[in-house]
């Protein structure tokens, strides 16, 4: 490895779903003094989001995924405090088992209101949580090697982030339904291709020159160079419900980038692979999750997800080591063996249906659970 390379520093961004404890519906309009009690206890780490039943924290700059664990664990904690004395919990899901998108209230501010204002019912259907993970490439002409690189994962990182099974008190059949909403917004999905920074430049110039767009805060693909800090963004991971895989999913990314620049350091690189096939896996996972396994594309077959993750996990284990984050990486495993949240959710709801309760009844159930693994391990 190259002296004076990448920081590998961390950020990540969770965004939840505010939920009455009596009720289990989303609240529609949360006093006041909620979200100033929230900014008295966690400053500029927790914000309000486009709809007034979210709430999103952000952590500090971190060096090391254990950093990012503790942060993760004090904002949580955080929210959860301030939330309970209000009755109200937060629940770390992509979307609501049954609350439904029309009764929501927007966050009065002006980015928020232009958004809604240019995009319609595209924006007020926003009703979703994602996590964002922030990695630090200072370098510009690195970042967009690396995003190039990193498509090919991102449909990895979802399978094992999937939390939004539900929409509207339905069983939609996907595991992250959450971007079949946020996929009706323009320039998201699997990021484009760039031979270089100033390409990348030259194009979104073109948006901003035009007036179509103010910024890059604009783009919003699965994965783009950070409009606000020199980092490479990741964002097509489903909020994930238990923090253990949180942590687990943002090991797995920092060491994945890491190996791309130890390949580069030594003249090689990960196969770049067209956007048709990158979209065919990112749809597997969204359908699927892991159930189904996931496209080889150097193979050109389904391979069951459980190899794949042991190919990954083969090879990041020399990043994972310089990284200090085996466990964490590791960690992978358990969300195989006990299920992403989509998959719990579901279990969920059906051992409530299968002793007798009603459709009604079993959601509320589901969101139980969603609060009770939201709290997991803080």
């Amino acid at each position: 490895m190259q002296k004076g390379g990448p920081p590998f520093t961390l950020g990540v961004e969770e965004e939840y779903l505010l939920v009455d404890k009596k009720t289990r519906a989303l609240i529609i309009d949360p006093p006041a003094e909620l979200m100033r009690e929230a900014e008295e206890l966690l400053g500029e780490q927790v914000t309000a989001e486009l709809l007034r039943s979210q709430i999103e924290i952000g952590t500090r700059v971190c060096r090391n995924v254990q950093e990012a664990e503790a942060e993760l664990k004090r904002l949580r904690s955080g929210v959860i405090e301030v939330a309970d004395k209000y009755d109200l919990a937060p629940i770390a899901a992509s979307t609501h088992p049954f609350s439904r998108w029309r009764e929501q209230k927007q966050t009065e501010k002006d980015r928020y209101q232009a958004l809604t204002m240019e995009m319609q019912a595209a924006a007020r259907r926003l009703v979703i949580c994602g996590m964002h993970v922030h990695v630090g490439i200072e370098d510009d002409e690195l970042r967009i090697d690396l995003m190039n690189q990193m498509s090919y994962f991102l449909p990895h990182l979802l399978a094992l982030s999937c939390s939004s099974p539900f929409w509207e008190g339905n069983d939609t059949g996907l595991k992250s339904y959450r971007l079949t909403i946020f996929d009706t917004l323009p320039r998201t999905g699997v990021p484009e291709r760039f031979a270089s920074w100033a390409e990348y430049k030259r194009h979104v110039s073109i948006l901003e020159d035009a007036g179509l767009i103010e910024d890059t805060t604009r783009i919003w693909w699965d994965l783009r160079p950070s409009a606000k800090f020199p980092t490479l963004e990741t964002r097509v991971m489903d909020v994930c419900t238990r923090l253990e895989d949180a942590v687990s999913l943002t090991a797995i990314l920092v060491c994945i980038l890491r190996m791309f620049y130890r390949l580069r350091c030594a003249n090689q690189r990960w196969r770049i692979y067209t956007p048709m096939l990158v979209r065919e896996n990112r749809w597997r996972a969204m359908r699927y999750s892991y159930d189904e396994g996931l496209l080889d594309l150097a193979k050109a077959r389904v391979i069951p997800f459980e190899e794949l993750l042991e190919e990954i996990l083969g090879l990041i284990a020399e990043d994972a080591e310089a990284l200090g984050c085996v466990d964490e990486v590791g960690n992978a495993r358990h969300i195989l063996t006990r299920g992403t949240s989509a998959h719990r959710q579901l279990k969920a709801f059906e051992i409530e249906q299968a002793a007798g309760a009603s459709t009604e009844d079993a959601l509320k159930a589901v969101v139980d659970r969603l609060i009770e693994d939201t709290a997991e391990g803080l």
